[in-house]
């Protein structure tokens, strides 16, 4: 069998916002002039989200007592990088372990059965590293091979997706569990700078886990059958995610939009046969670029825009929401040709041609 995604999983914290809820709090904020007051207004009001899932529970209003403090009455508090990077070290292993089992249960997979773990996230570091407690946390075998993307960034889960589907294609029978996990909700700051703004107000936590292999496997999959990689000459400090004093700093500038727009068609021409599309929603302007540039209909942007509106933009792990989503679709009938594709810092595009294979 081709290497395949044979299963998919998903996990989200509890803690589950309104887009309107999130807008209010920030801009009860004191120190925002009018203008950065109707930047965040906007913004928020236009991102296309209507909920996004946080762990931190304080944004709420409730949360346990061992919680990072971010919020005291309606005041946004600003922790550390050090206090925001420990509670993604307490609070990150839950949601790889929760999205792995899913995807290994979606997949019919038992945990001694994985030969190999490729693990991703932008939004945190420790050692030993999540590709550790995995195999811990999942009952895996210590002999387990283990890779770790670390800050590469929202195109993150394509190229762990590719990386597993050489490592299927070298080693006939591997069975590799891919698992994004991202906090961004962790790196939440009041600021007047409208590219922090527009950050604010897109990202959001989650985590998602596939299961790629080339045993034979009944029901759905998703064949991989090519990637490519393309570098745009523009964009190097259009989208860029660097280590600040009080959390990870995201500048997404206008420029982001329109350097996709005008670069995606030549980047993927490859897959001219598409006619079922995962994208990575990057946001609603992010996704309404590609359309134009690829001619897409609203049908088929339909599964990017609705993860968008239901979680946000959770980095590395929203095209597998998405994925997840496409395989229990029934409508996708076998032998569709789907484009899998996601940007990142550099600017970076990153796109694979999946096979979908068997009835949901």
């Amino acid at each position: 069998m081709v290497p395949s995604i044979v299963g998919v999983g998903t996990a989200v914290p509890d803690t589950r916002l309104t887009q309107s809820q999130i807008r209010d709090l920030f801009l009860m904020q004191p120190g925002l002039d009018r203008r950065a007051q109707r930047i965040l207004g906007a913004a928020f009001d236009a991102a296309a989200i209507d909920t996004r899932h946080t762990v931190l529970a304080s944004l709420s209003g409730d949360a346990p007592p061992e919680a990072l403090a971010v919020r005291e009455g309606d005041l946004l508090l600003d922790p550390s990088t050090a206090a925001r990077n420990a509670e993604f070290r307490r609070l990150v292993p839950d949601l790889f372990a929760r999205a792995g089992r899913a995807a290994l249960a979606d997949a019919g997979v038992t945990p001694g059965e994985v030969t190999h773990v490729v693990t991703v996230s932008c939004t945190g570091l420790f050692a030993p590293g999540p590709d550790m407690l995995l195999v811990r946390d999942l009952g895996l075998r210590p002999e387990t091979e283990r890779y770790h993307h670390g800050f590469v960034g929202c195109a993150a889960a394509v190229p762990a997706l590719r990386a597993a589907h050489r490592i299927a294609v070298a080693q006939p029978g591997a069975v590799v569990l891919v698992v994004c996990a991202e906090l961004c909700s962790l790196h939440l700051r009041v600021s007047e700078d409208p590219e922090q703004i527009v950050a604010a107000s897109l990202f959001a936590d989650g985590a998602a886990a596939a299961v790629v292999t080339s045993r034979e496997h009944a029901g759905r999959r998703f064949e991989l059958d090519e990637f490519r990689t393309a570098l745009s000459d523009d964009g190097e400090h259009d989208m860029v995610w660097t280590v600040g004093d009080h959390g990870f700093e995201m500048t997404l500038t206008p420029e982001v939009p329109r350097i996709v727009g005008r670069e995606v068609a030549d980047a993927v021409a490859y897959l001219d046969g598409a006619t079922a599309w995962a994208i990575h929603p990057g946001g609603r302007s992010v996704l309404d670029r590609v359309a134009g540039g690829l001619g897409l209909t609203e049908e088929q942007m339909a599964p990017s825009r609705e993860v968008l509106r239901a979680f946000g933009n959770m980095s590395s792990a929203t095209v597998l929401f998405i994925l997840d989503r496409m395989r229990r679709d029934p409508a996708l009938a076998d032998g569709t040709t789907l484009g899998l594709l996601a940007f990142g810092p550099g600017l970076t595009v990153e796109s694979g041609r999946l096979l979908v294979r068997g009835d949901a």
